[in-house]
Formats: structure tokens, sequence, C-alpha cells
């Protein structure tokens, strides 16, 4: 025998002796308990899970935007015709004048140009290696840098192009 069968029969008889009336109650309080566990339980969720998922969508569309944007760049940059080496080396040293000032030194031994860096900004730093990339045509092949705080210190290697 099955424990709940008492209290179904117990139930049964209860609703049995209520009236029409106390019973339609009943099946109206019962269907609104029913209707918001429903909700509370499926909907709600769901809905919550579907505006979070618009903010997130928006936050990739412009992720890829900007993804797109630097791809554009980057295959830009490498369209470029190389610089010849008297170019190159006159924008590399125009940057470190400009840029690094007396935290930057140049050093230059054939095609590879070294620049030792002391107590430099990154500020000065990341706006020197833009201008090195844009002007000079020149991409770091070896770089040993130490951070103190805010300040910069190592060396940069950048090839130059082959003299002609």
């Amino acid at each position: 025998m099955n424990p709940a069968q008492p209290l179904l029969a117990q139930a049964r008889q209860r609703w049995q002796t209520l009236a029409r009336r106390e019973q339609a109650w009943v099946l109206g309080g019962a269907t609104l308990l029913a209707l918001l566990v429903l909700w509370r339980v499926g909907v709600a969720p769901a809905m919550q899970t579907l505006r979070a998922r618009a903010q997130e969508q928006a936050q990739l569309d412009a992720q890829m935007q900007r993804m797109t944007e630097l791809a554009a760049r980057a295959r830009q940059l490498q369209a470029q015709p190389k610089a010849a080496y008297d170019q190159s080396l006159e924008a590399l040293e125009a940057a470190v004048q400009q840029h690094l000032g007396a935290a930057g030194q140049l050093s230059v031994v054939g095609e590879r140009a070294l620049v030792t860096l002391k107590a430099c900004s990154a500020e000065a730093l990341a706006q020197w290696l833009i201008q090195v990339r844009l002007n000079a045509r020149l991409l770091p092949s070896e770089a040993q840098l130490d951070r103190n705080g805010a300040q910069w210190s190592g060396s940069i290697v950048l090839v130059l192009p082959a003299r002609t």
C-alpha cells in the first residue's frame, strides 16, 4: 500500500465536502500558484538569459568590428613598400630623438640598429614603437626590457633594410 493513499483519500473526502463556490476558489488559487511557479522557474530565467545574450552580442559585435579594423590596418601596413636603408635609418634616428630623447641611445652596426633604453616612460616607448613601425617601416627583432615602476630599461634590436 502506498503511504500517500490515505492522504489522497482524505483530500478527496475534504474536496467533496466543499461547496462549488469553495472548490472554484481553491482551483483558482491552485491555478494562480501553478502559473506563478511556471513563471518563476521556466519563463523568467529564460527571459533573463535572452536579455543577457543581447548585451553579450553587442559586446561581441564591437570586438569583431575592432578586430576587423585591426586586420585591415595590418594588411595596409604589410602592403606598404619597404623603405630604403637611408630612409629607414633617418626615420629611426628622428623617432629616437623625438620620442626617447635622453632615455634612448641608438647605435648602428651594418644592418642592425641597437636602441638602448634607460628609464624610459611607457608612453614614450609606445609612441616611439609606433613611429618606428610607420615611418621607418621597421619592427623589433629582439628585445630585452626590464620594468622598474613606470620606467622601462633595456635594449631593442631592429634590422634595417639591406643597403643598395
